[in-house]
């Protein structure tokens, strides 16, 4: 019996899709142990670094100065880092709050590009202008007063985003935890990488989709056909969203490749979603003999093994061509592209 749903009819696998869902299940990896640094990592020494500077201008946080923070940052933005890491805020979290307080205009666009500059180049002075230098003493300031200010009493069924060991009761806290000789920068740089390393998971995702993405074009580039892949936010005509890959060309899809790798369930099932969208365009006013064109899923991560039904799906909607690391070899000989190589391997 064959054991994918490449390898077999439309309807064998119609009329059993469970034989075939055990079986992409089974050629998943996750890979969540290991991240790519990307470009904007900060070392844990870089970040000491910021933390020993807001320490010192602080006076060990005895005294918070926002123009002091400020003139620190300026010589060593890895300051701003720490002092945010010490909110527990995202940057879009530290913005509105920002606004909220002083009616600013302090956008989301600015304060991640922003955030990212300071994390290419941690160390190196900030060459800033004068509209950026009024939203960065803004951020400061907020910053200042909320680590100042005791977390609120909010009521029993809640907790305040504030109420942590370190900034429960203002500056004596700080203070309390950075005297007891507890490693609190350590604390502050795994509160920065988040959930732990989410936040710096977030911040390379594009990163772990590319490498998907790389070894299709390999495989495509090795047969010698040619394809269009899709630059992010890109249109092609007939679509509402762009797929990843169009072979030969956006001009005249045929085949459309669909990847992803995600660890999580929720991000899987909007991938699914997707693809279920983009079977049934290739279906509109055909037959399921003769769609408009292939769809094709190039899937990997946990995130994709833990719903049963969702996997199912996706084999339906690709009439049986998912494929992940593992099978990809079988990515030409097992579809449609068969028809455009033109390199003998």
């Amino acid at each position: 019996m064959a054991r994918y749903g490449f390898e077999v009819s439309y309807s064998e696998l119609s009329a059993h899709p469970d034989n075939y869902v055990s079986a992409i299940v089974e050629t998943l990896e996750s890979d969540f142990l290991v991240l790519p640094k990307g470009k904007g990592f900060i070392e844990y020494s870089v970040f000491e670094q910021g933390y020993e500077t807001l320490k010192q201008v602080t006076k060990n946080f005895r005294v918070i100065s926002p123009d002091l923070i400020f003139k620190s940052m300026i010589k060593k933005p890895v300051v701003v880092i720490v002092l945010r890491s010490m909110l527990g805020f995202t940057p879009p979290e530290w913005a509105y709050v920002a606004n909220q307080k002083y009616d600013s205009s302090i956008d989301q666009g600015f304060i991640r590009g922003i955030d990212r500059k300071i994390r290419i180049a941690p160390l190196q002075d900030l060459k800033i202008t004068s509209t950026v230098e009024i939203k960065l003493r803004i951020l400061i300031k907020v910053a200042c007063e909320l680590l100042s200010e005791k977390s609120p009493i909010v009521p029993e069924a809640l907790i305040h985003r504030l109420d942590k060991a370190d900034t429960k009761n203002g500056l004596s806290s700080i203070k309390n935890l950075a005297n007891i000789g507890a490693p609190y920068a350590m604390l502050l740089y795994e509160r920065f990488l988040g959930r732990p390393f989410a936040g710096h998971r977030d911040s390379i995702s594009g990163h772990i989709g590319n490498k998907m993405e790389s070894a299709i074009e390999d495989v495509l580039h090795d047969a010698g056909i040619s394809f269009r892949k899709t630059k992010r936010a890109g249109k092609i005509p007939g679509f509402d969203q762009a797929p990843d890959f169009t072979i030969p060309s956006e001009y005249n899809p045929e085949i459309i490749i669909e990847a992803k790798i995600t660890e999580d369930d929720g991000t899987a099932r909007d991938k699914v979603t997707r693809i279920q969208h983009l079977g049934e365009l290739s279906l509109k006013n055909r037959n399921q003999s003769n769609p408009k064109f292939e769809v094709i899923a190039c899937i990997d991560g946990r995130g994709f093994g833990i719903r049963h039904e969702d996997m199912k799906k996706m084999l339906l909607a690709t009439r049986g061509k998912v494929f992940t690391f593992k099978t990809l070899k079988y990515l030409v000989s097992n579809t449609k592209l068969k028809n455009y190589k033109t390199i003998k391997n």
